[in-house]
């Protein structure tokens, strides 16, 4: 890609990006908590980091609204009809990634 101008670059990450939100809003079933366990993000780190690149460029976005951006409805909402319950199993890899990588950062 470094043969491409910064625009061209910079719309095609955009459209990835917004790919991605789609695939995501078709698989509802995939939690939060999966998401976290295999590839340590989620729905919500998306919505931190496009209020982190807001900041950065001197914007205000606000969490909750781009949380519904990302969720694609209010987050309560997806929340009450997609979310379920994390099992003992998922709370457990949950538990044992970020003690690794506490202990990755505690060297």
């Amino acid at each position: 890609m470094q043969h491409l101008d910064d625009a061209t670059r910079t719309e095609l990450e955009a459209a990835a990006f917004r790919r991605l939100l789609r695939h995501l809003d078709e698989h509802k079933e995939v939690q939060n908590i999966d998401l976290m366990n295999l590839a340590d993000f989620c729905r919500n780190c998306l919505s931190k980091w496009l209020v982190a690149a807001a900041d950065e460029r001197g914007t205000n976005l606000d969490y909750e609204a781009a949380r519904d951006y990302v969720y694609g409805m209010p987050y309560a909402e997806w929340k009450a009809r997609y979310q379920q319950e994390s099992t003992p199993e998922q709370m457990a890899a949950f538990e044992a990634r970020q003690a690794a990588k506490q202990e990755q950062k505690d060297g």
